[in-house]
């Protein structure tokens, strides 16, 4: 089963992920929310939307903007609306 995992914490675990451009997209239920902050930081793709970003906290060790997701993804993408991925680090085990 996919699962996300940095510092030592698994960020997220779920056998429902959506793989696109090689990404794993995690279902917002299969996220542990303690790790996550809100960011402000928003980037936009021209195929799925506009991105947010969460900011990853794990024991005192913050890695800024290491997650991110479409709350509104545009029709090509409505399949991860909603879903996390990662980068920055955060190592994604399939």
């Amino acid at each position: 089963m996919p699962k996300a995992v940095w510092n030592g914490a698994i960020l997220a675990e779920s056998d429902r992920t959506e793989v696109v451009e090689n990404n794993h997209y995690f279902p917002a239920d299969s996220i542990n929310r303690e790790y996550f902050k809100e960011s402000n930081t928003h980037t936009s793709c021209p195929w799925k939307g506009q991105a947010s970003y969460y900011t990853i906290e794990v024991d005192g060790q913050v890695n800024k903007d290491a997650a991110w997701y479409y709350p509104q993804a545009k029709d090509k993408a409505k399949n991860i609306e909603g879903y996390i991925a990662f980068w920055k680090g955060v190592k994604v085990e399939a």
